[in-house]
């Protein structure tokens, strides 16, 4: 097997896992938003249909009670709560009973003194300190109050047992031994994610990106941010479970912890808008938010598959695949939304004024967006230019990579990646290489001496053109004489290649191949050459008379000099040195 062929390979194995990932994922998301989706609806039915009110003790609930005549739950736990609180603090065993006063089942707190435990004595009634009726309210249906006293009963018993015993030295010495082996498990724990994140959850998060160039000195850190952002997250959920298992294990912390759990919770359950007839809350939102992304991420899914399943196989060129798998992406975004907004209970119809409003502002500040997604859209219909096609847009030139629904993107001859609007793409003129035909010409301008042989030079120049393995022979290369030059006869080399994108590297060659040519046939490129013609004639010019006179004497001396030269050199060598002295 060749190295393409385990290149082909590799990549079919890479994309089945990814597909297996991401399939198993929204598995993963739908059963986990179908059991909070089924499960909190039911919870709200059930708190609503009374009013109830916990009964706690060291943090936790044991029971809720309903109102009873003039006191609401609320007032009544409080009060029990109360009683609670001081009978384990005493340091008296406690016996809860039940007995029934004005015909109805009441619960009783007695203190026992370790004396008369230890002589299996009855506690005089004076000890019993009144805790709560029962009434038909706080009895589930199908039960009677009597029988719901003695479950009350029991769990209260057991509550107070384990309360009591949870404040001996015995109990809080091994709660701190548990706490200090749970902290340092902890640590041990967030030690191990920072080697097991990465080899793990990593591998699977990396066939979500692209696979990073080793000649990139600035790598995108999407990956890196993503991964480190999920391991912080998982290190933080490990700390507040160890932190909140800590808390539970003592009585007074336990209570805090409570609390706290109870403001996160009525946080995320109270009311925050209501739209039409139905209210919503923040657990509402994100549920509703965790299904609209995990509809986004089954309609990616579902436009991976039908590209890479279905249409490659089909033998569809790419710039269709693209066309089909965005069309198909949004379609299934829109009409899943809408589907999912009327499942979840929200009358679409309560949103005309907000969608009105909506409208509006996208005409306004939302100009832009809307008229680049139209664009898109009109780019994906009507497919002016393609994916892998070689465009010219403005300043830019490159491949088209990918056709967005606000932009597309660009890869220029340098391998950088322009994002250009779609819009610009319809309103500015737009050269596309590759539409309908990709035949494409690619002209080269020659100059030659003028003493060069035009037959020779077009023999060259064919000669050039019809050897390069990218330049096609139908139709075949043409040379063309332009003209008398200022200084050289100017030719034109026209050949056609089928790949637009490398017509520059061809240039290149070519420009190669012909001075190579031309220094074979001995064929001259000249300089530029121009002439310079010099006319004669009188200059009148106007100097002032002081500088008149200097010339004027000047030209005198001169003239007295060439004199005196001319007797040094009849009179022989003893003239000579006057001369040099009148020179001096």
């Amino acid at each position: 097997m060749n190295i393409y062929a385990r290149k082909k390979v590799i990549k079919n194995n890479n994309r089945n896992k990814l597909w297996l990932f991401q399939a198993a994922c929204i598995a993963g998301i739908i059963l986990l938003l179908s059991c909070i989706f089924m499960s909190c609806p039911a919870l709200a039915q059930v708190s609503s249909k009374f009013d109830l009110a916990p009964v706690i003790l060291d943090g936790r609930q044991i029971f809720q009670v309903s109102s009873s005549g003039q006191f609401t739950a609320k007032e009544r736990a409080n009060l029990i709560n109360s009683q609670l609180r001081d009978a384990v603090s005493s340091p008296e065993s406690v016996q809860v009973k039940v007995e029934e006063r004005n015909q109805l089942p009441t619960i009783l707190l007695v203190s026992v003194s370790n004396k008369d435990l230890k002589a299996n004595s009855s506690p005089p009634d004076t000890s019993a300190r009144y805790l709560l009726t029962v009434t038909q309210l706080d009895a589930p249906a199908g039960s009677s109050p009597q029988e719901q006293a003695g479950t009350w009963a029991a769990q209260i018993q057991q509550a107070v047992n384990e309360s009591q015993q949870q404040r001996s030295s015995k109990y809080i010495r091994d709660a701190v031994v548990n706490a200090i082996a749970v902290l340092m498990g902890a640590i041990a724990f967030h030690i191990a994610l920072g080697w097991f994140w990465p080899r793990t959850i990593g591998r699977g998060l990396r066939m979500f990106f692209p696979e990073p160039n080793p000649s990139d000195p600035n790598p995108p850190r999407s990956f890196d941010l993503l991964l480190n952002l999920t391991l912080a997250s998982t290190r933080l959920g490990l700390w507040v479970a160890t932190l909140l298992y800590i808390a539970n294990l003592f009585p007074v912390t336990r209570g805090w912890s409570y609390q706290i759990a109870n403001i996160l919770i009525a946080s995320f359950i109270s009311k925050i808008f209501t739209v039409g007839e139905k209210a919503y809350s923040v657990t509402d939102l994100l549920i509703l938010g965790g299904f609209l992304w995990g509809l986004i991420v089954v309609a990616q899914t579902a436009t991976t598959v039908l590209r890479s399943r279905i249409l490659e196989v089909a033998g569809i060129n790419r710039g269709a695949q693209e066309a089909i798998a965005i069309i198909t992406k949004y379609s299934l975004i829109a009409v899943g939304t809408i589907v999912l907004l009327q499942i979840w209970g929200l009358d679409l119809s309560s949103l005309t004024i907000l969608a009105s409003v909506l409208g509006v502002g996208i005409g306004f500040g939302l100009q832009d967006i809307a008229k680049n997604f139209g664009s898109g859209l009109v780019i994906i219909l009507e497919r002016p230019i393609q994916i892998g096609d070689f465009v010219e847009v403005g300043e830019y030139k490159g491949i088209v990579e990918r056709i967005g629904g606000r932009s597309t993107v660009i890869r220029t001859l340098d391998r950088v990646s322009i994002i250009v609007p779609n819009s610009r793409f319809l309103e500015t003129e737009l050269i596309n290489w590759n539409h309908d035909n990709p035949l494409s010409g690619v002209r080269l301008q020659i100059g030659v001496a003028y003493n060069s042989d035009v037959n020779t030079v077009q023999s060259a120049l064919l000669e050039a053109g019809t050897g390069h393995p990218d330049v096609l022979l139908v139709p075949p290369p043409q040379v063309l004489f332009k003209g008398f030059g200022d200084s050289a006869l100017n030719f034109e080399l026209r050949v056609w290649t089928a790949q637009p994108s490398k017509q520059f590297k061809i240039q290149s060659d070519l420009y190669y191949r012909i001075e190579a040519n031309l220094r074979q046939h001995k064929i001259e490129i000249p300089f530029p050459q121009r002439d310079l013609n010099i006319r004669t004639g009188n200059l009148q010019v106007e100097i002032s008379s002081q500088l008149e006179a200097m010339l004027l004497q000047l030209l005198k001396n001169q003239a007295n000099g060439q004199e005196i030269e001319l007797d040094v050199a009849e009179n022989g060598s003893e003239n000579t040195q006057i001369s040099q002295d009148i020179q001096d």
